[in-house]
């Protein structure tokens, strides 16, 4: 199964699920997006999602100075980003609720 519309589909809340547990910049947040499994995430997808969020008023976001490279944006989560991850967790568990029961062989009506 091509997973990459699912991806996308679910790329907020997975975003602000993984900067909930810990603020930090682009890459750390693709990083750790693949960590946990989501292998396929690309790299423009979750720097225009922190930005969108960031936009919207879900994140919070501060420069940390480095001096390896250019200076690093972290994003954090904010009282309206917490507010939108639990309405996504619930959307979420009830949609994937909804789908197992539908996916599974005793409940497909035939």
């Amino acid at each position: 199964m091509d997973t990459t519309q699912l991806l996308k589909g679910v790329l907020d809340v997975a975003v602000l699920a993984v900067v909930a547990n810990e603020d930090g910049y682009g890459y750390d947040v693709v990083r750790r997006l693949r960590a946990a499994g989501l292998d396929e995430v690309g790299d423009a997808s979750v720097y225009g999602t922190l930005r969108r969020l960031y936009s919207s008023g879900a994140l919070t976001s501060y420069v940390v100075p480095s001096d390896e490279g250019p200076h690093r944006k972290y994003y954090g989560i904010n009282a309206q980003g917490r507010a939108m991850l639990d309405t996504q967790r619930k959307d979420w568990q009830q949609f994937a609720s909804t789908l197992t029961a539908l996916l599974a062989p005793e409940g497909v009506a035939r």
